[in-house]
């Protein structure tokens, strides 16, 4: 699944080719995603695009009308095509551009969006959403603050979107491991120091994977593939059974949240009480 830094080099990488250029209209080939893609959308012609950013993993794309919100999904990538490239059977949606390009939606599990509003500061989908990891909002008082009588596994809080967007379960197994901190650590004894080091750490390891996606700009501007996920250079997330970087001790897994989460029972022992 995208996370947020794959989310944010599709943004750099398709922003070049919208921004300021006007939708001619809107393709929309398959209506059944994650929920219905907005009517409004078919209705779109002529209109400019202003802007595009991000919130959390949803891709928002600012017109003189209002706004169009994407998410990939489970699946989901986008990538920029000339007008006359051919339609791949899971190529759902088109914005088609003035510039003789247009953007491809390609999702072959159907769990993305598209979806219109006016007033993006009433969407619905964001109204209870957590501050941005990488903004200034996101800090250790913050963090501390919102632990404080909660009764749920670290790891967990780091993916309630209520509390902050877009860390995600591989950054989150990834900034744990690099506080020694196990993912079952009851949220509430975090202290303060430990939430200093916990912020700076996704903050460093989010920008890493963000800098590590720039290399990867470049696939979406290829009409016969797919942009991919870029290479992780990942410590613990995925490698159950394989030595720890650190001391050696085997790396090993269990499920949170209905997640698979890793840790080192050496490293991250001493993080699991205190």
């Amino acid at each position: 699944m995208p996370e947020l830094p794959e989310v944010e080099t599709a943004l750099r990488g398709v922003s070049p080719y919208l921004k300021d250029y006007t939708i001619e209209k809107i393709e929309v080939r398959q209506p059944k995603l994650r929920w219905a893609v907005s009517p409004e959308l078919a209705t779109l012609h002529q209109v400019k695009i202003l802007d595009l950013t991000r919130r959390a993993k949803y891709l928002i794309i600012h017109t003189e009308k209002g706004y169009i919100i994407g998410h990939l999904g489970m699946s989901g990538t986008v990538r920029i095509v000339p007008h006359d490239c051919p339609i791949d059977k899971h190529d759902h949606l088109d914005i088609v551009l003035n510039n003789g390009r247009l953007l491809r939606y390609n999702d072959p599990r159907r769990f993305g969006a598209w979806l219109w509003t006016e007033k993006l500061d009433e969407f619905h989908l964001f109204l209870k959403l957590g501050p941005e990891p990488l903004s200034e909002e996101f800090n250790a008082d913050y963090l501390f603050k919102k632990s404080r009588k909660k009764t749920t596994a670290l790891k967990t809080l780091l993916m309630d979107n209520t509390v902050v967007v877009g860390v995600g379960n591989i950054y989150a197994n990834e900034s744990l491991f690099l506080c020694g901190l196990h993912p079952m650590k009851l949220a509430a004894n975090l202290t303060r120091k430990q939430c200093e080091r916990l912020v700076d750490t996704i903050k460093s390891v989010l920008a890493k994977a963000i800098e590590q996606g720039g290399t990867t700009l470049k696939d979406f501007l290829q009409p016969d593939g797919r942009p991919g996920y870029f290479a992780q250079e990942l410590l613990v997330y995925g490698n159950k059974g394989k030595p720890c970087p650190k001391c050696g001790t085997k790396i090993e897994s269990l499920t949170i949240g209905q997640r698979n989460s890793f840790y080192c029972p050496m490293c991250q022992k001493k993080g699991w009480i205190i």
